[in-house]
């Protein structure tokens, strides 16, 4: 925390920023990972959804925080037992046969595997006790959000806090295990009938608010990549398959499985994708649907413009950043979601503009696209395990033009142009009277012209403050002189101070304000860096 600070601050309160070089890094998120894993469930949780936060951290924290994924120890069974008997009666009366070995961990609950009426169930058991811990560890991350925030810049600051709220929220969802059962058979509903995609039935019989008792899915884990080799299955199809899923989820159903990371997914012997564990799920309204479907569309196209109009209205780009500069972001983005190289000469020439140009983190996360950018990043990284020169930009065009989305835009687009151009053709009716009058007005000296001196960057204002900063500077050394003539060195030195102040405040509003220090990342290059690596 100390060191994190500092690297904002240089001298805690003040001094500018430094730069941490990746190894650093690395270091730290090493020592935070082992600080996750020590202070419990509630805080494995959040490590697990910091790992998929790129606008708070740097990769080289996601890189190692996204290991919390799979690295959870199980609960005792005699403690979860408890649990069991208290939802649904003794184990042995409810059921044919029960593994007390759990199948998977997780932070807040665990699996196991049991039979009822002859057929093989999951059974997901909520760690005992874990309310009272959540709720005293949420108390802690309430208490020291204020803390964290006054030392970030204001758009971190934002993501921040509406990282504490989802993480807030998300957490008491996950707990609740009938509320993920009424997701799931929604989203099972969603998907009847297609075969690409397969998910669990809940046996409500034998599930409640701590128990929920599903079908048994047995396949293979999603990311590994030589058992599907060794069984024949197409990974480029399965990525695809999971994307499709996905824009289908976000953009036509509006409810979404928003934990997609390898342990949450598996693969059948027929290429049939499998989801599991539904107690992160979300849901996007109307307005947020519609502007995924332009992004997409945008991107389908390469207009670049429309890409950003997008993400302004959005909300997850500020209004005030470099157009030019992330146009040029954007442009390498497409590149490499398309699975071309990315010159590294062409990343360096970028971070030098973002650095001239650039002073804030200009992307945002509103709390309404928090667990869609979670879904994106994961499903990402997912794919491009599968298939490291996976199109996400072919498929995703693939599927909006076969649900004609794109046909629509074009649509609008044209029924927006019309309307454009009627307006322009009444405007156009208005301006000879308007001409006319204002021409009588210049004949008659009666036209007067206000002018508004804009001044974005606040010229006026520096030159203001220095010309206030010379005039105390120059006071102060005449009074300096003066008392110290006349025989008071203790009134001279309080003069000499205040004038050493105004010296350094002059100084600094002389000095260049610094950019942004930051490099856009591209999951693909990452990915075949770390490929080469090994």
């Amino acid at each position: 925390m100390v060191a994190y600070v500092r690297d904002r601050r240089r001298f805690f309160l003040f001094g500018g920023s430094r730069r941490v070089d990746p190894e650093t890094h690395e270091h730290r998120a090493e020592v935070l990972l082992e600080s996750l894993l020590t202070l419990g469930p509630t805080f494995i949780k959040l490590g697990q959804l910091l790992s998929t936060r790129p606008d708070i951290l740097p990769p080289e924290y996601i890189e190692v925080l996204s290991s919390l994924q799979d690295e959870v120890p199980p609960a005792d069974w005699a403690d979860a037992k408890v649990v069991l008997e208290e939802e649904l009666g003794p184990v042995d009366e409810r059921f044919e046969a029960f593994d007390t070995d759990p199948i998977s961990g997780a932070s807040l609950g665990q699996v196991y595997r049991g039979r009822i009426d002859e057929r093989d169930v999951a059974v997901k058991i909520r760690r005992p006790g874990i309310e009272t811990l959540v709720e005293t560890d949420l108390r802690v991350i309430r208490w020291s959000m204020p803390i964290l925030l006054y030392f970030v810049d204001e758009s971190r600051s934002f993501s921040l806090g509406n990282l504490a709220e989802e993480f807030s929220r998300t957490i008491r969802e996950e707990m609740d295990y009938e509320r993920e059962a009424r997701m799931l058979e929604e989203i099972k509903a969603n998907f009847a009938g297609d075969e690409q995609v397969r998910i669990p039935a809940v046996l409500e019989s034998h599930s409640g608010p701590r128990v929920l008792t599903m079908e048994y899915v047995e396949g293979t884990k999603i990311n590994d990549v030589d058992e599907l080799d060794a069984k024949g299955i197409d990974r480029g199809e399965v990525a695809k398959s999971l994307e499709r899923a996905y824009l289908q989820m976000i953009i036509d159903d509006g409810v979404f499985h928003a934990d997609p990371h390898p342990g949450n997914l598996s693969v059948t012997d027929d290429g049939t994708i499998v989801f599991y564990d539904f107690g992160m799920s979300g849901s996007v309204d109307e307005f947020v649907q519609q502007k995924i479907v332009e992004f997409y569309v945008a991107v389908a196209n390469q207009d670049i413009d429309a890409i950003l109009d997008a993400l302004v209205e959005i909300g997850t780009l500020s209004p005030d950043a470099d157009r030019a500069v992330m146009a040029e972001v954007m442009e390498l983005a497409i590149q490499n979601a398309r699975g071309e190289a990315v010159e590294q000469y062409r990343v360096q020439q970028i971070v030098g503009q973002i650095e001239d140009s650039i002073y804030e983190f200009p992307f945002r996360l509103p709390k309404n696209l928090a667990l869609v950018l979670r879904v994106a990043t994961v499903v990402e990284g997912v794919c491009l395990t599968l298939d490291p020169d996976f199109d996400f930009i072919s498929t995703a065009t693939d599927y909006l033009t076969e649900e004609g989305y794109r046909e629509e835009s074009i649509r609008k687009y044209l029924e927006e142009t019309g309307e454009q151009l009627r307006r322009s053709g009444e405007s156009l009716t208005r301006i000879a009277p308007k001409a006319e009058r204002t021409l009588d007005r210049i004949d008659r000296d009666d036209l007067y012209v206000r002018v508004g001196l804009e001044d974005e960057k606040n010229v006026f204002a520096v030159l203001a403050k220095r010309l206030i900063y010379g005039m105390l500077l120059t006071m102060s050394l005449f009074s300096m002189g003066v008392l110290y003539a006349l025989g008071a060195p203790e009134a001279s030195i309080v003069a000499a101070v205040f004038g050493a102040a105004v010296t350094v405040q002059l100084y600094r509003s002389f000095r260049k304000r610094r950019g942004l220090k930051a490099e856009p990342q591209f999951a693909k290059q990452r990915f075949r860096q770390r490929q080469r690596e090994k």
